[in-house]
């Protein structure tokens, strides 16, 4: 192999690992959860047999939003994230993508996927997506280092992707679009506790305030588990009360919340008298 052949695959090799990284960066199975519940949205929002070219434009416009708004995340919390041993091997605190690229980058993919979502779907849709970038990124990211009601306030946004879908296909607000909104909010309450329980004290590393860092006995943790868990049972089979759905979802809804609502009983009564959650971290 000659050396101009030897130098254009070792230039081919950087731009992939460069391409890697910033797709890393765009979080891409955070963005494909995101890309499932906005679809969620549109296919119950959508009155008579979907329009699917419109649901393929919201998708692209919700992808491109939201991965440029997890990367400006990352841009942020690049120190935080350099402290967490769950974290740090991420583009920005190992050194793989720079700040003024990853801050240009999120900011540039986020702005398309609005303008997109603005003239190819509806406004509204555009205008939700924005409430979620402007909430994660100006609300939700700052207060995790001063309270544990971030919590609350970061499971907004991330509650908002069906909205997106629902007004993409009818273009307007109506309480069943806030059913779905409730659903999502009262499901990532006790998932964040699992998660911030399982690496609570990594969180406790980089100053983040969930509420398992601040509750170290875990009874706080445990009620708000618990409760969450009982509210998205009930909330769950609403759609089915309001006609958006079927017996089968009810059922189904039903039995998964009752499941989920006994992992949350149990997960609480496995912590440990000190609220410690040590023997959950992988080893």
């Amino acid at each position: 192999m000659s050396s101009s052949t030897g130098t254009v695959a070792i230039s081919g090799e950087g731009v992939l690992r460069r391409f890697a990284d910033f797709f890393e960066l765009a979080k891409p199975r955070i963005v494909l959860m995101v890309l499932v519940t906005a679809f969620v949205g549109f296919y119950v929002g959508s009155e008579k047999i979907p329009d699917y070219l419109r649901l393929l434009q919201m998708l692209f416009g919700t992808a491109l939003a939201a991965g440029g708004t997890l990367a400006l995340n990352q841009f942020v919390e690049r120190d935080t994230d350099a402290m967490m041993q769950r974290t740090r091997r991420r583009p920005l605190p190992d050194g793989r993508v720079q700040p003024r690229e990853a801050l240009w980058f999120g900011a540039l993919i986020t702005m398309a996927g609005l303008v997109y979502l603005a003239l190819a779907v509806n406004l509204q849709s555009a205008w939700v997506t924005a409430l979620i970038t402007l909430s994660y990124l100006l609300l939700y990211t700052p207060m995790k280092r001063k309270s544990s009601l971030c919590m609350l306030v970061g499971a907004v946004p991330g509650a908002l992707p069906p909205v997106i879908g629902w007004v993409a296909a009818r273009g307007d607000f109506k309480v069943d679009a806030w059913v779905l909104f409730a659903i999502m909010f009262l499901w990532q309450v006790p998932h964040t506790l699992a998660i911030a329980r399982l690496y609570r004290e990594d969180f406790a590393k980089a100053g983040i305030q969930f509420l398992p860092v601040i509750d170290p006995e875990g009874a706080s943790t445990n009620r708000q588990i618990i409760s969450h868990c009982a509210a998205l049972l009930a909330v769950s089979l609403l759609p089915t009360l309001l006609g958006l759905a079927g017996a089968v979802y009810f059922t189904v809804a039903f039995v998964l919340g009752v499941g989920f609502l006994a992992s949350g009983i149990s997960l609480a009564m496995e912590s440990t008298p000190s609220g410690r959650a040590d023997c959950y971290l992988p080893r």
